[in-house]
């Protein structure tokens, strides 16, 4: 594999010399330097890079302008970014790149460590691994084959552990929507929800996924093991007024437990009147529904939602989650959004958990409970039950 190419960004002449110098004890790279952003604009104008690592704080064109400027470039780099700034500045700069459609791969907070750099390099070696495997054409659907395909069975509910950090035990779970495609394999739903969205399938979706989570609980409790699930609810199908009247029609038909069936609000979409999101929420709740703030930190969210609508459970984003222990302000902010959920009677669980020391930090902060990929991918239903029973007794009630 060539070696990679690397720009870096940087005004002081001394800050270059040591980082071309930790770059060679790292590997073999082709390293060029530009002084401010735009000598490095030029450069990127005349040669493609694989990595620009920048500084924030530059004379003339500042960090955050070349950032911005990296927008209109046919090819766009990855980016690291570095500073002597504070991690709150870096964290919003690296924000102000990822709504540009630039990929950010590290906030490196001055001096650079080698094992800083060494960090980046090992995500643009796998990076480039990557780029070098044949990737498939995305794939396009008709409305019709996806009706066929949903009433063949071959949409199947998948469901994601939720760990109590007091136990340790599975507590709860997430139906997450798998499409088992007979010439593609498994499908995840960033390949087809879109297509599911355009042709107004979505309300079509979640009386599939109702009805598989209901069934699934129902072979669950055979075995002594009674598990919430949570159910992904596009927010725009709060406009149908009786939407709360025919959940729980269905689930009673089916020979569901509304208590043991939680609606996880979905920022996708909202509905065409706010009025009809409060309504809505409120009439899940009166019909015994729980219902999740879902992805709390991101998008519309707010305190005023949180505090207005009646939530048994909050969930927070995973971009709030992933690296918080290395950031003491995620960790304020994490701490806080935490005690606000507590204090306000609900379940807090975090998302998108994926290492020990994240693990550990929302255990001190008294985060009620986790998901993510450290606990489990989501699974079968049959395999869900395999994790209870490795998870210990099953508990009768």
């Amino acid at each position: 594999m060539k070696p990679c190419n690397i720009l870096i960004v940087e005004d002081h002449p001394f800050q270059h010399m040591y980082l071309q110098h930790l770059f060679s004890e790292l590997g073999e790279f082709n390293l060029e330097a530009a002084r401010d952003g735009k000598e490095a604009l030029e450069r990127l104008q005349q040669c493609d890079f694989d990595l620009v690592l920048t500084d924030l704080l530059m004379p003339g064109m500042d960090g955050v302008q070349f950032i911005q400027s990296l927008a209109g470039l046919r090819h766009k780099p990855t980016l690291a970014i570095m500073s002597a700034a504070s991690r709150r500045m870096l964290m919003a700069a690296s924000l102000v790149a990822k709504n540009l459609g630039v990929e950010v791969i590290g906030l490196i907070s001055k001096p650079v460590s080698s094992a800083s750099l060494r960090s980046l390099t090992e995500q643009l070696d796998g990076k480039n691994r990557s780029a070098s495997q044949v990737i498939p054409a995305p794939l396009e659907f008709d409305r019709n084959s996806i009706i066929r395909a949903m009433s063949d069975g071959q949409f199947q509910a998948w469901f994601q552990p939720k760990k109590s950090l007091a136990n340790g035990r599975i507590v709860a779970a997430e139906a997450l929507v798998r499409w088992m495609h007979p010439e593609q394999g498994v499908m995840l739903p960033g390949s087809f929800l879109p297509a599911l969205k355009a042709f107004g399938l979505e309300e079509r979706l979640l009386w599939l996924v109702l009805k598989q989570a209901i069934y699934a609980q129902a072979r669950w409790r055979q075995q002594g093991y009674d598990i919430p699930v949570s159910i992904n609810l596009p927010t725009h199908l709060l406009n149908s007024h009786d939407l709360a009247d025919r959940l729980l029609e269905f689930v009673l038909h089916h020979q569901g437990i509304p208590g043991k069936i939680c609606f996880e609000l979905m920022e996708c979409s909202i509905p065409q009147d706010i009025s009809n999101f409060y309504a809505g929420a409120c009439r899940l709740r009166i019909k015994g529904f729980g219902l999740s703030q879902d992805d709390f930190g991101k998008g519309y969210s707010s305190y005023m939602n949180l505090v207005s609508t009646p939530f048994t459970e909050l969930k927070i984003d995973r971009a709030l989650v992933q690296g918080c222990h290395e950031n003491e302000g995620m960790t304020s902010a994490l701490t806080s959004i935490v005690a606000l959920g507590r204090k306000l009677g609900l379940t807090v669980v975090a998302e998108g958990v994926e290492t020990p020391q994240e693990l550990a930090l929302l255990r001190k902060i008294d985060c009620t409970q986790v998901q993510g990929f450290l606990i489990s991918h989501a699974v079968s239903s049959d395999q869900f039950q395999q994790l209870l029973s490795n998870d210990g007794p099953a508990t009768f009630y």
